[in-house]
Protein backbone atom coordinates (compact mmCIF):
# COMPACT_ATOMS: atom_id res chain seq x y z
CA UNK A 1 0.00 0.00 0.00
CA UNK A 2 1.17 3.43 -0.42
CA UNK A 3 1.54 5.88 2.46
CA UNK A 4 -0.60 8.60 3.94
CA UNK A 5 -1.12 11.75 0.86
CA UNK A 6 -0.56 15.05 2.83
CA UNK A 7 -3.04 17.24 2.53
CA UNK A 8 -3.84 19.76 -0.16
CA UNK A 9 -2.31 22.31 1.58
CA UNK A 10 0.03 22.65 3.65
CA UNK A 11 0.52 19.60 6.03
CA UNK A 12 -0.99 20.57 9.29
CA UNK A 13 1.29 20.49 12.56
CA UNK A 14 1.58 16.47 13.40
CA UNK A 15 0.83 15.02 10.11
CA UNK A 16 4.36 13.90 9.44
CA UNK A 17 4.86 12.48 12.81
CA UNK A 18 1.24 10.37 12.51
CA UNK A 19 1.86 9.25 9.10
CA UNK A 20 5.28 7.84 9.63
CA UNK A 21 3.93 6.17 12.88
CA UNK A 22 0.91 4.54 11.19
CA UNK A 23 3.49 3.30 8.23
CA UNK A 24 5.81 1.85 10.94
CA UNK A 25 2.46 -0.16 11.84
CA UNK A 26 1.80 -1.50 8.43
CA UNK A 27 5.00 -2.45 7.83
CA UNK A 28 5.85 -4.10 10.77
CA UNK A 29 2.28 -6.07 10.41
CA UNK A 30 3.48 -7.31 6.61
CA UNK A 31 6.33 -8.96 8.22
CA UNK A 32 4.26 -10.71 11.08
CA UNK A 33 2.16 -13.85 10.73
CA UNK A 34 -1.58 -13.45 11.04
CA UNK A 35 -2.60 -12.04 14.52
CA UNK A 36 -3.96 -15.80 15.78
CA UNK A 37 -0.48 -17.10 14.83
CA UNK A 38 2.15 -14.35 15.95
CA UNK A 39 3.78 -15.22 19.45
CA UNK A 40 3.39 -13.12 22.76
CA UNK A 41 6.61 -10.94 21.94
CA UNK A 42 5.35 -10.09 18.49
CA UNK A 43 1.54 -9.32 19.71
CA UNK A 44 3.47 -7.15 21.80
CA UNK A 45 5.62 -5.25 19.21
CA UNK A 46 2.59 -4.48 17.34
CA UNK A 47 0.45 -3.07 20.19
CA UNK A 48 3.17 -0.80 21.18
CA UNK A 49 3.53 0.21 17.96
CA UNK A 50 -0.43 0.78 17.29
CA UNK A 51 -0.24 2.50 20.39
CA UNK A 52 2.49 4.75 19.47
CA UNK A 53 0.18 5.86 16.21
CA UNK A 54 -2.44 5.93 18.02
CA UNK A 55 -1.17 8.70 20.99
CA UNK A 56 -0.15 10.77 17.36
CA UNK A 57 -3.74 10.59 15.70
CA UNK A 58 -5.40 11.61 19.11
CA UNK A 59 -3.30 14.92 18.77
CA UNK A 60 -3.50 15.23 15.61
CA UNK A 61 -7.30 15.01 15.67
CA UNK A 62 -7.79 16.93 18.83
CA UNK A 63 -6.15 19.82 16.90
CA UNK A 64 -7.38 19.57 13.27
CA UNK A 65 -10.71 17.08 13.21
CA UNK A 66 -12.49 20.75 12.13
CA UNK A 67 -9.90 21.21 9.45
CA UNK A 68 -10.13 17.54 8.11
CA UNK A 69 -14.17 17.37 8.44
CA UNK A 70 -14.35 20.54 6.29
CA UNK A 71 -12.37 18.97 3.88
CA UNK A 72 -14.21 15.38 3.62
CA UNK A 73 -17.73 16.99 3.46
CA UNK A 74 -16.60 20.57 1.12
CA UNK A 75 -16.97 22.76 4.28
CA UNK A 76 -20.17 20.64 5.31
CA UNK A 77 -21.95 20.95 2.20
CA UNK A 78 -22.05 17.54 1.68
CA UNK A 79 -24.18 14.93 3.34
CA UNK A 80 -21.67 12.31 4.13
CA UNK A 81 -23.14 9.30 6.52
CA UNK A 82 -20.90 7.29 8.61
CA UNK A 83 -19.23 5.05 5.97
CA UNK A 84 -19.31 7.42 3.83
CA UNK A 85 -17.12 9.55 5.92
CA UNK A 86 -14.72 6.96 7.02
CA UNK A 87 -14.60 5.97 3.72
CA UNK A 88 -13.53 9.09 2.27
CA UNK A 89 -11.77 9.64 5.25
CA UNK A 90 -9.15 6.41 4.39
CA UNK A 91 -8.55 7.46 1.30
CA UNK A 92 -7.55 11.68 1.96
CA UNK A 93 -5.80 10.44 5.06
CA UNK A 94 -4.35 7.19 4.87
CA UNK A 95 -2.35 7.03 7.94
CA UNK A 96 -5.81 8.66 9.58
CA UNK A 97 -7.88 5.88 9.44
CA UNK A 98 -8.05 2.12 8.05
CA UNK A 99 -8.06 2.41 4.26
CA UNK A 100 -10.30 -0.10 1.59
CA UNK A 101 -6.98 -2.39 1.39
CA UNK A 102 -7.12 -2.59 5.74
CA UNK A 103 -10.64 -3.30 5.73
CA UNK A 104 -10.56 -5.75 3.32
CA UNK A 105 -7.76 -7.76 4.77
CA UNK A 106 -10.53 -7.90 7.82
CA UNK A 107 -13.50 -9.60 6.29
CA UNK A 108 -13.99 -13.16 6.38
CA UNK A 109 -11.80 -13.16 9.41
CA UNK A 110 -13.74 -14.03 13.09
CA UNK A 111 -13.44 -11.42 15.40
CA UNK A 112 -10.41 -12.43 17.70
CA UNK A 113 -8.48 -12.43 14.48
CA UNK A 114 -8.74 -8.92 13.81
CA UNK A 115 -6.30 -6.10 14.25
CA UNK A 116 -8.55 -3.88 15.95
CA UNK A 117 -9.03 -1.02 12.72
CA UNK A 118 -12.43 -0.30 13.90
CA UNK A 119 -10.68 1.09 17.20
CA UNK A 120 -8.81 4.22 14.78
CA UNK A 121 -12.27 4.63 13.33
CA UNK A 122 -13.68 5.24 17.11
CA UNK A 123 -10.91 7.49 18.07
CA UNK A 124 -11.88 9.51 14.10
CA UNK A 125 -15.77 9.55 15.25
CA UNK A 126 -15.49 10.17 18.93
CA UNK A 127 -13.52 13.85 17.67
CA UNK A 128 -15.93 14.29 15.04
CA UNK A 129 -18.99 13.62 17.13
CA UNK A 130 -17.40 15.66 20.19
CA UNK A 131 -16.70 18.65 17.70
CA UNK A 132 -19.56 21.54 18.31
CA UNK A 133 -18.74 22.31 14.23
CA UNK A 134 -18.28 18.94 12.89
CA UNK A 135 -20.36 16.98 15.13
CA UNK A 136 -24.28 18.20 14.77
CA UNK A 137 -23.24 18.36 10.81
CA UNK A 138 -22.60 14.32 10.77
CA UNK A 139 -25.83 13.68 13.14
CA UNK A 140 -27.69 15.45 10.67
CA UNK A 141 -26.52 13.95 7.46
CA UNK A 142 -27.68 10.99 9.59
CA UNK A 143 -30.63 12.23 9.78
CA UNK A 144 -31.72 11.95 5.77
CA UNK A 145 -33.69 9.12 4.31
CA UNK A 146 -31.14 6.44 2.82
CA UNK A 147 -30.97 6.29 -0.67
CA UNK A 148 -33.13 2.20 0.28
CA UNK A 149 -36.14 3.71 1.21
CA UNK A 150 -36.79 6.64 -0.73
CA UNK A 151 -36.36 3.92 -4.21
CA UNK A 152 -38.77 2.09 -2.44
CA UNK A 153 -41.02 5.07 -1.16
CA UNK A 154 -43.20 4.83 -4.13
CA UNK A 155 -44.14 0.81 -3.67
CA UNK A 156 -44.65 1.59 -0.56
CA UNK A 157 -47.34 4.28 -0.35
CA UNK A 158 -48.97 2.16 -3.74
CA UNK A 159 -49.01 -1.05 -2.29
CA UNK A 160 -49.11 -0.19 1.79
CA UNK A 161 -46.38 -3.24 2.02
CA UNK A 162 -42.94 -3.50 2.00
CA UNK A 163 -40.85 -7.33 2.79
CA UNK A 164 -37.63 -7.02 4.01
CA UNK A 165 -35.53 -9.97 4.85
CA UNK A 166 -35.48 -9.21 8.82
CA UNK A 167 -38.49 -6.38 9.10
CA UNK A 168 -42.12 -6.90 7.15
CA UNK A 169 -43.72 -2.99 6.48
CA UNK A 170 -47.21 -2.84 6.62
CA UNK A 171 -49.33 0.26 6.40
CA UNK A 172 -52.90 -0.03 7.96
CA UNK A 173 -55.34 2.85 8.87
CA UNK A 174 -52.55 5.57 9.59
CA UNK A 175 -50.50 2.84 11.16
CA UNK A 176 -47.37 1.64 10.20
CA UNK A 177 -46.79 -1.73 11.40
CA UNK A 178 -43.19 -2.81 11.68
CA UNK A 179 -43.07 -7.04 12.33
CA UNK A 180 -39.65 -7.88 13.44
CA UNK A 181 -39.21 -11.40 11.48
CA UNK A 182 -36.09 -13.03 12.20
CA UNK A 183 -38.12 -15.95 13.23
CA UNK A 184 -35.39 -18.28 13.30
CA UNK A 185 -32.73 -15.85 15.07
CA UNK A 186 -35.30 -14.86 18.00
CA UNK A 187 -35.44 -11.39 15.96
CA UNK A 188 -31.58 -11.22 16.80
CA UNK A 189 -29.88 -8.08 14.93
CA UNK A 190 -27.19 -8.03 12.66
CA UNK A 191 -26.38 -5.67 9.70
CA UNK A 192 -29.14 -6.52 7.61
CA UNK A 193 -31.72 -6.28 10.34
CA UNK A 194 -29.64 -2.58 11.31
CA UNK A 195 -30.28 -1.59 7.39
CA UNK A 196 -33.99 -3.08 6.96
CA UNK A 197 -35.11 -1.44 10.41
CA UNK A 198 -33.79 2.09 8.90
CA UNK A 199 -35.49 1.05 5.95
CA UNK A 200 -38.64 0.31 7.53
CA UNK A 201 -38.67 3.61 9.89
CA UNK A 202 -37.61 5.91 6.85
CA UNK A 203 -40.53 4.94 4.96
CA UNK A 204 -42.90 5.14 8.10
CA UNK A 205 -41.28 8.45 8.49
CA UNK A 206 -41.84 10.04 5.26
CA UNK A 207 -45.45 8.80 4.07
CA UNK A 208 -47.82 11.22 5.01
CA UNK A 209 -50.42 8.45 5.65
CA UNK A 210 -48.84 7.05 8.52
CA UNK A 211 -49.49 8.68 11.54
CA UNK A 212 -47.73 6.59 14.25
CA UNK A 213 -45.99 3.23 14.18
CA UNK A 214 -45.88 0.36 15.83
CA UNK A 215 -42.85 -1.66 16.22
CA UNK A 216 -43.84 -6.04 17.28
CA UNK A 217 -42.07 -9.53 17.03
CA UNK A 218 -43.67 -11.87 14.49
CA UNK A 219 -44.12 -15.40 15.03
CA UNK A 220 -40.56 -17.29 15.32
CA UNK A 221 -39.57 -20.20 13.22
CA UNK A 222 -37.20 -21.10 16.05
CA UNK A 223 -37.35 -24.50 17.74
CA UNK A 224 -37.95 -23.30 21.34
CA UNK A 225 -40.26 -21.02 20.31
CA UNK A 226 -41.95 -21.74 17.39
CA UNK A 227 -45.46 -20.33 16.67
CA UNK A 228 -44.82 -17.85 19.18
CA UNK A 229 -44.13 -13.80 18.77
CA UNK A 230 -40.88 -12.36 20.58
CA UNK A 231 -39.64 -8.70 20.39
CA UNK A 232 -36.41 -9.27 19.84
CA UNK A 233 -32.98 -11.64 21.24
CA UNK A 234 -30.71 -8.38 20.85
CA UNK A 235 -27.46 -8.22 19.09
CA UNK A 236 -26.33 -11.74 17.19
CA UNK A 237 -23.42 -12.38 18.94
CA UNK A 238 -22.72 -15.69 17.00
CA UNK A 239 -22.29 -12.52 14.32
CA UNK A 240 -20.32 -10.59 16.57
CA UNK A 241 -17.83 -13.54 17.35
CA UNK A 242 -17.82 -14.00 13.62
CA UNK A 243 -16.53 -10.43 12.39
CA UNK A 244 -20.08 -9.71 11.33
CA UNK A 245 -21.06 -6.99 14.16
CA UNK A 246 -19.31 -4.00 12.85
CA UNK A 247 -18.37 -0.80 14.46
CA UNK A 248 -19.74 1.76 11.82
CA UNK A 249 -22.16 -0.57 10.00
CA UNK A 250 -24.13 -2.02 12.92
CA UNK A 251 -23.21 -0.62 16.26
CA UNK A 252 -23.15 3.20 14.98
CA UNK A 253 -25.42 3.23 12.37
CA UNK A 254 -28.18 1.71 14.25
CA UNK A 255 -28.02 4.23 17.49
CA UNK A 256 -27.31 7.32 14.86
CA UNK A 257 -29.65 5.83 12.11
CA UNK A 258 -32.87 4.06 12.96
CA UNK A 259 -33.18 4.82 16.91
CA UNK A 260 -31.96 8.73 16.29
CA UNK A 261 -34.58 8.75 13.75
CA UNK A 262 -37.55 7.52 16.22
CA UNK A 263 -36.58 10.07 18.32
CA UNK A 264 -35.96 13.24 16.12
CA UNK A 265 -37.39 12.00 12.68
CA UNK A 266 -36.27 12.91 9.61
CA UNK A 267 -34.24 15.83 8.30
CA UNK A 268 -36.08 17.49 5.20
CA UNK A 269 -35.23 20.76 3.41
CA UNK A 270 -35.68 23.89 5.35
CA UNK A 271 -36.11 26.02 2.36
CA UNK A 272 -39.29 23.69 0.71
CA UNK A 273 -43.06 25.14 1.36
CA UNK A 274 -43.37 23.97 4.85
CA UNK A 275 -39.61 24.03 6.10
CA UNK A 276 -40.58 26.93 8.22
CA UNK A 277 -42.98 25.11 10.62
CA UNK A 278 -40.33 22.22 11.33
CA UNK A 279 -36.90 21.06 9.68
CA UNK A 280 -37.86 17.26 10.74
CA UNK A 281 -40.55 14.82 9.93
CA UNK A 282 -41.62 12.97 13.17
CA UNK A 283 -43.97 10.73 14.25
CA UNK A 284 -44.75 8.97 17.75
CA UNK A 285 -44.23 5.12 18.39
CA UNK A 286 -45.49 2.57 19.90
CA UNK A 287 -44.20 -0.99 20.98
CA UNK A 288 -45.43 -4.05 21.93
CA UNK A 289 -43.33 -6.60 23.59
CA UNK A 290 -44.46 -10.30 23.77
CA UNK A 291 -41.83 -12.48 25.19
CA UNK A 292 -38.63 -11.13 25.99
CA UNK A 293 -36.57 -7.57 24.93
CA UNK A 294 -33.44 -8.86 25.50
CA UNK A 295 -30.79 -6.39 24.99
CA UNK A 296 -31.25 -4.05 22.30
CA UNK A 297 -34.44 -4.78 22.02
CA UNK A 298 -34.78 -3.49 25.33
CA UNK A 299 -32.61 -0.06 24.01
CA UNK A 300 -35.56 0.21 21.79
CA UNK A 301 -38.51 0.36 23.77
CA UNK A 302 -36.34 3.69 25.38
CA UNK A 303 -36.88 5.61 22.41
CA UNK A 304 -40.76 4.80 22.28
CA UNK A 305 -43.95 6.98 23.34
CA UNK A 306 -46.01 3.58 24.55
CA UNK A 307 -44.74 0.26 25.07
CA UNK A 308 -47.66 -2.66 26.03
CA UNK A 309 -46.15 -5.84 27.43
CA UNK A 310 -47.44 -9.44 27.62
CA UNK A 311 -47.75 -10.15 31.46
CA UNK A 312 -45.08 -13.16 30.79
CA UNK A 313 -42.78 -11.07 28.98
CA UNK A 314 -39.59 -9.95 30.10
CA UNK A 315 -37.03 -7.24 29.58
CA UNK A 316 -33.08 -7.20 30.65
CA UNK A 317 -30.17 -5.63 29.34
CA UNK A 318 -26.91 -8.16 29.83
CA UNK A 319 -24.21 -5.77 27.61
CA UNK A 320 -21.94 -5.85 30.74
CA UNK A 321 -21.85 -9.41 31.32
CA UNK A 322 -21.33 -9.94 27.28
CA UNK A 323 -18.68 -7.17 28.00
CA UNK A 324 -20.03 -4.35 25.71
CA UNK A 325 -21.68 -1.29 26.27
CA UNK A 326 -25.64 -1.19 25.52
CA UNK A 327 -25.79 1.40 22.81
CA UNK A 328 -27.95 4.86 24.30
CA UNK A 329 -29.42 2.91 27.11
CA UNK A 330 -26.59 4.35 29.56
CA UNK A 331 -27.76 7.65 28.26
CA UNK A 332 -31.21 7.12 28.56
CA UNK A 333 -32.45 4.64 31.36
CA UNK A 334 -31.68 6.53 34.41
CA UNK A 335 -33.90 9.49 33.69
CA UNK A 336 -36.45 7.34 33.01
CA UNK A 337 -36.28 4.21 35.72
CA UNK A 338 -33.85 6.49 38.31
CA UNK A 339 -30.03 5.59 38.74
CA UNK A 340 -30.48 2.36 41.24
CA UNK A 341 -32.66 0.46 39.11
CA UNK A 342 -30.24 1.54 36.15
CA UNK A 343 -27.39 0.34 37.50
CA UNK A 344 -29.11 -3.23 38.49
CA UNK A 345 -30.18 -3.39 34.85
CA UNK A 346 -26.75 -2.40 33.11
CA UNK A 347 -24.42 -3.29 35.75
CA UNK A 348 -26.03 -6.06 37.53
CA UNK A 349 -27.95 -7.77 34.66
CA UNK A 350 -30.71 -7.84 36.66
CA UNK A 351 -33.88 -9.74 34.45
CA UNK A 352 -37.42 -7.40 34.44
CA UNK A 353 -40.23 -9.03 34.30
CA UNK A 354 -42.95 -6.99 32.80
CA UNK A 355 -45.07 -8.07 35.65
CA UNK A 356 -43.00 -6.55 38.35
CA UNK A 357 -44.03 -3.03 39.61
CA UNK A 358 -40.38 -1.85 39.11
CA UNK A 359 -40.77 -2.88 34.93
CA UNK A 360 -43.95 -0.23 35.07
CA UNK A 361 -41.03 2.29 34.66
CA UNK A 362 -40.37 0.65 31.37
CA UNK A 363 -43.07 -0.13 29.99
CA UNK A 364 -47.33 1.66 29.95
CA UNK A 365 -49.60 -1.36 30.29
CA UNK A 366 -49.04 -4.61 30.78
CA UNK A 367 -51.81 -7.31 30.10
CA UNK A 368 -52.44 -11.10 29.61
CA UNK A 369 -50.91 -12.16 26.56
CA UNK A 370 -54.62 -12.94 25.11
CA UNK A 371 -55.60 -8.79 25.38
CA UNK A 372 -52.27 -7.61 23.40
CA UNK A 373 -53.82 -7.28 20.21
CA UNK A 374 -56.70 -5.19 21.76
CA UNK A 375 -54.05 -3.14 24.03
CA UNK A 376 -52.02 -2.49 21.47
CA UNK A 377 -54.97 -0.89 19.04
CA UNK A 378 -55.84 1.39 21.82
CA UNK A 379 -52.72 2.34 22.58
CA UNK A 380 -51.98 3.72 18.87
CA UNK A 381 -55.14 5.42 18.53
CA UNK A 382 -54.28 7.48 21.63
CA UNK A 383 -50.63 8.35 20.32
CA UNK A 384 -52.72 9.46 16.89
CA UNK A 385 -54.30 12.60 18.84
CA UNK A 386 -53.34 16.23 16.84
CA UNK A 387 -51.91 17.20 19.83
CA UNK A 388 -49.53 14.65 20.71
CA UNK A 389 -46.74 15.34 18.09
CA UNK A 390 -46.22 18.51 19.31
CA UNK A 391 -46.25 17.48 22.87
CA UNK A 392 -43.68 14.55 22.21
CA UNK A 393 -41.18 17.00 20.46
CA UNK A 394 -41.24 19.24 23.88
CA UNK A 395 -40.98 16.65 26.28
CA UNK A 396 -37.73 15.64 24.16
CA UNK A 397 -36.20 18.75 24.38
CA UNK A 398 -36.27 18.33 28.09
CA UNK A 399 -35.47 14.96 28.13
CA UNK A 400 -32.66 14.74 25.61
CA UNK A 401 -31.38 17.93 24.24
CA UNK A 402 -29.03 17.18 21.05
CA UNK A 403 -25.59 18.23 22.53
CA UNK A 404 -25.83 15.41 25.68
CA UNK A 405 -26.99 12.97 23.13
CA UNK A 406 -23.80 13.94 20.70
CA UNK A 407 -21.31 14.08 23.57
CA UNK A 408 -22.40 10.65 24.58
CA UNK A 409 -22.38 8.79 21.20
CA UNK A 410 -18.71 10.68 21.02
CA UNK A 411 -17.54 8.86 23.74
CA UNK A 412 -19.50 6.07 22.88
CA UNK A 413 -17.60 5.65 19.56
CA UNK A 414 -14.39 5.48 21.14
CA UNK A 415 -15.36 2.93 24.24
CA UNK A 416 -17.05 0.75 22.14
CA UNK A 417 -14.75 0.38 19.46
CA UNK A 418 -12.07 -1.10 22.99
CA UNK A 419 -15.03 -3.29 23.93
CA UNK A 420 -15.23 -4.92 20.72
CA UNK A 421 -11.46 -5.86 20.53
CA UNK A 422 -11.61 -6.42 24.53
CA UNK A 423 -9.87 -10.16 25.00
CA UNK A 424 -13.02 -10.67 27.97
CA UNK A 425 -14.90 -10.02 25.30
CA UNK A 426 -13.60 -12.13 22.42
CA UNK A 427 -13.25 -15.28 25.11
CA UNK A 428 -17.67 -14.80 25.78
CA UNK A 429 -18.92 -14.63 22.36
CA UNK A 430 -16.43 -17.54 21.53
CA UNK A 431 -17.94 -19.54 23.98
CA UNK A 432 -21.49 -18.53 22.56
CA UNK A 433 -20.42 -19.23 19.09
CA UNK A 434 -19.24 -22.64 20.28
CA UNK A 435 -22.66 -23.56 22.02
CA UNK A 436 -20.39 -23.62 25.13
CA UNK A 437 -22.59 -20.68 27.05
Amino acid sequence: MTGPRPPREAAPEGWTALADAARRVDDLIARLPDPADRTAGQRALVEAAKDRARSHRVRFLTAHVDTVYDRLTEDRTRDLRLDELVTEAGKEYPGLLPTEEHLAGERGRVQADKEGHEIDQGIFLRAVLASPNAGPHLLDAMLRPTPRALALLPGFRDRGTVETDAVRLERRDGVAHLTLCRGDRLNAEDCRQVDDMETAVDLALLDPEVRVGLLRGGPMTHPRWRGRRVFSAGIDLKELSTGGITLVGFLLRRELGYLHKMVRGLRTDPTGPTGWRTPRLEKPWAAAVDGFAIGGGAQVLLVCDHVTAAADSYLSLPAAQEGIIPGASNFRLARQVGPRLARQLVLGGRRLRAAEPDARLLVDEVVEPPDMDAAVDRAVARLAGDAVLTNRRMLLLAEEPVDAFRAYLAEFAFQQSLRIHGEDVLHKVGRFAAGTR
